[in-house]
């Protein structure tokens, strides 16, 4: 057995015997690059107090990552495509590590989000690499299969974030949760030189360059628009994004319509099959997204578990996705993609329509039933799609192929947070300030408790902090008329305490209620926009290009 894996899938002769196992090798690449956002949700509370970070800090934080993760995903791809996706997968999970450790090594706002940006990086030469390198590597025959397993790995990750984090956080700073990334990386680079055949296309052309460049532009501009605009007013910097993404977004259309090799050739959205996957993709991570953005702050602040026992409580998503993709692994080939992905996204309609039912009574029991279908949903729709979108393209573009599918889940993400999240926020605020109206509360205070829920339990926190102070001072104080005026106050204070904590928790119950309420509205819209894009099982698929064709046959052979 080669030490090192060097002929190329393209020039096998029969199956890779060991695909199996390269499979694994890129389940593990993508799972580092989704827990990497999953686990700061959990780990955030402890960075925020370790560094200060104001609210906008921890926002650049969080999507630090996401900026050039999105916006450098297409080029990428096209690159590896042309050179080598192997080389793409390793290049990237050694600039991923890099992030990781400066990450773990950060003193400062500004370091760690300019860490997330170095690792968004390399997560967008992963993530297109792990797909291309699977539809490189399986025959057509069983691509479905791998895809699935590949899927499933990807809802494992949203659920194992936490859970890892959680439990570093039980005995190291937040820290450990970027350096965790690093053994893991430098196994996935052993294994793709051991186990991974080197892949690149057949017929490489030229890149397309100038589209490549424009697609940056474009989808960075969107993204950052997107973050910006909901999160902290659609002042300058938002509407100057808003603008270059038009702009940039036209004129790489125009430019890709008239390029005789374009990075992307943007017809293919004219095909019912791609474009109903893509747009199915986008909804649904814009609801898991936003769905477990909220999840896990009522977890931790509502309901007051702590990082482990959060992590622990999202595991029946993870269980329930792999439930899911064997059942679309059943369904798919007996129905037809269009109605396993109809029947995912109804299911994560019926997930989001299930958490319009949360109050301020609410146990951990009341999430139990949404996190179940909401993995079953996740797991039924994602795959399907995502082997619609590869199976588009020729084996030149698988590269961009996984690019399209990735930069789809990406663009759906982003919007999720940022759409629910700012709507979460202006619910929160407003039926917190409902919920305060008469207290004695100084607006000062109220003005911080309506920044988030956090810092609403910390103004409660506060509060009682003051009263317990006070009645020490009653306990200690030798005039009986000022101990008996100290304790009264301390009372008060202690109640105010109570009654803002009540606030703060039923607020923003309601709130999750609320944006549940408006998710489920809008998956439920795109669900049956999709379901009249995709086509039934008697439509034909358009092949690839002749020699992509062959080309492909000879690896599949």
């Amino acid at each position: 057995m080669r030490l090192v894996m060097t002929e190329p899938a393209e020039r096998m002769d029969r199956p890779y015997t060991r695909r199996w196992w390269a499979l694994l090798v890129l389940c593990l690449s993508l799972l580092i690059i989704v827990m990497a956002n999953t686990a700061l949700t959990v780990a955030a509370p402890a960075m925020t107090e370790d560094l200060g970070l104001s609210s906008a800090d921890l926002q650049w934080v969080i999507d630090g990552y996401t900026v050039p993760y999105a916006a450098l995903m297409l080029l990428l791809g096209a690159i590896g495509d042309k050179y080598s996706r192997r080389g793409a997968l390793v290049l990237g999970l050694v600039v991923f590590g890099g992030g990781a450790v400066s990450g773990y090594l950060a003193d400062s706002a500004t370091a760690v989000i300019a860490a997330r940006a170095v690792m968004g990086a390399g997560a967008a030469m992963i993530m297109p690499a792990t797909l291309s390198l699977l539809a490189a590597t399986f025959p057509r025959a069983e691509r479905a299969k791998a895809i699935t397993l590949w899927t499933a790995t990807a809802g494992l990750a949203i659920a194992a974030g936490p859970l890892v984090a959680g439990a570093l956080l039980e005995h190291h700073g937040w820290s450990s949760t970027f350096l965790i990334n690093v053994p893991v990386a430098a196994l996935a680079i052993v294994g793709a030189f051991v186990l991974v055949p080197p892949s690149k296309a057949a017929h490489p052309g030229r890149i397309d360059y100038g589209g490549g460049l424009l697609s940056v532009l474009w989808i960075g501009a969107l993204v950052y628009m997107i973050i910006e605009g909901p999160h902290f007013g659609w002042g300058t910097k938002a509407v100057t994004a808003a603008v270059v993404a038009v702009v940039a977004l036209v004129a790489f259309v125009l430019w890709e319509l008239r390029h005789p090799r374009p990075v992307l050739d943007v017809r293919r959205f004219t095909d019912r099959r791609f474009a109903g996957s893509n747009l199915a993709v986008a909804l649904f991570f814009l609801a898991v997204f936003g769905a477990f953005y909220y999840l896990t702050q009522h977890l931790q602040f509502v309901l007051g578990y702590d990082a482990l026992d959060t992590g622990l409580r999202m595991l029946p998503l993870a269980g329930a996705v792999f439930v899911g993709s064997a059942l679309t692994g059943y369904l798919t080939p007996r129905t037809g993609m269009k109605w396993t992905v109809t029947a995912g996204m109804v299911g994560g309609t019926a997930a989001l329509a299930l958490l319009t039912r949360v109050d301020s009574g609410s146990s951990y029991g009341d999430f139990v039933a949404p996190l179940i279908v909401l993995g079953l949903a996740i797991g039924l729709a994602l795959s399907p799609c995502t082997d619609a979108i590869m199976g588009a393209f020729p084996e030149s573009e698988l590269g961009v192929g996984g690019a399209v599918n990735d930069t789809s889940l990406e663009l759906g993400g982003s919007l999720g947070i940022a759409i629910l999240g700012s709507l979460l926020a202006t619910s929160y605020s407003g039926h917190l300030s409902d919920a305060t109206a008469g207290s004695r509360l100084p607006g000062s205070s109220l003005e911080t408790a309506q920044d988030s829920v956090g810092a609403g339990y910390a103004v409660a926190q506060g509060i009682g902090d003051k009263a317990r102070q006070l009645a020490e001072q009653a306990a200690h104080a030798s005039d009986p008329q000022q101990a008996e005026r100290l304790k009264a106050q301390a009372g008060q204070l202690a109640d105010g305490a109570r009654q803002m904590a009540d606030a703060v928790g039923a607020s923003f119950s309601d709130a999750v209620a609320h944006t549940s309420l408006v998710g489920a509205v809008v998956l439920g819209v795109g669900t049956v926009v999709v379901a009249l894009l995709l086509p039934g099982r008697g439509k034909a698929v358009e092949e690839p290009v002749e020699e992509d064709r062959q080309a492909e046959s000879v690896g599949a052979r």
